[in-house]
């Protein structure tokens, strides 16, 4: 594993355990490298709850309840698809703040409007207001399918910051 995520992990857990928070994950083109990491750092247990890899957009229905609808107007890699995501992890967890992320790796699955390299984000805290989820979508380059996912999961690390 990365040390640069190692590191940006262990900091995203002993922020989290200081305020007192539980995280979780959803992640699509990261494969689960987050929780990954997270986990790698021992005592992990009582910071992070839970991690969903919802690679098809059945997962993302069944594991995150996203809308048929939502995937079929806007896609996978998209905002909205991303604010469901998240808000998913959090009604099925346990979690106070949650990420997802959702995105083209590569080498394949790219068109026009995404491009390999494009990777949505959002966050999503618990007792928030469900319209102040945190969204942003990150225009990476073709850098190869295993920088891209590094440094997607390097976002969403720094996401789950308090």
């Amino acid at each position: 594993m990365n040390a640069d995520l190692i590191a940006l992990a262990q900091r995203v857990l002993a922020e989290n355990r200081a305020a007192g928070r539980m995280v979780a994950t959803a992640e699509s083109c990261t494969g689960g490298m987050v929780a990954a990491a997270l986990t790698e750092i021992p005592g992990s247990s009582d910071v992070f709850d839970r991690g969903f890899v919802t690679y098809s957009n059945e997962a993302k229905m069944e594991m995150l309840d996203v809308s048929e609808d939502v995937l079929g107007t806007f896609g996978a890699v998209s905002v909205a698809t991303a604010w469901a995501m998240a808000r998913g992890a959090l009604a099925n967890s346990r979690a106070d703040v949650a990420v997802s992320i959702t995105g083209i790796a590569g080498p394949g699955g790219a068109t026009p409007s995404k491009p390999v390299g494009m990777v949505v984000f959002a966050r999503a805290v618990r007792g928030e207001d469900p319209e102040a989820v945190v969204a942003d979508t990150r225009l990476f380059g073709d850098l190869g399918r295993a920088e891209i996912r590094r440094q997607a999961a390097l976002v969403a690390l720094a996401l789950l910051r308090p």
